[in-house]
């Protein structure tokens, strides 16, 4: 599980790259990338609660790198569309 639990989060690594690398975030989501670091956060809380180590490590991971993405195109992205509600 430690396995699984670093290995799906790097697959984000590549479009951390690309928005860093290039200082460009267009045509990526920040509502889809916040809303993924969100829901990170109560697994986090569960994996710490039951002291799940697998799951702490994986979600940490997740959150980490689903943040640094909302935060990149926060930086790179550009105008924010407008959220119709």
């Amino acid at each position: 599980m430690y396995v699984v639990g670093v290995v799906g989060p790097l697959a984000t690594l590549p479009q951390l790259i690309e928005i860093y690398s290039t200082h460009s975030a267009n045509g990526v989501s920040f509502a889809t990338w916040g809303l993924y670091t969100i829901a990170d956060i109560p697994w986090v809380i569960y994996a710490l609660v039951h002291r799940e180590k697998p799951l702490i490590l994986c979600y940490l991971l997740w959150f980490s790198f689903n943040a640094a993405v909302a935060l990149g195109v926060l930086l790179y992205g550009g105008p924010m569309p407008a959220i119709a509600l």
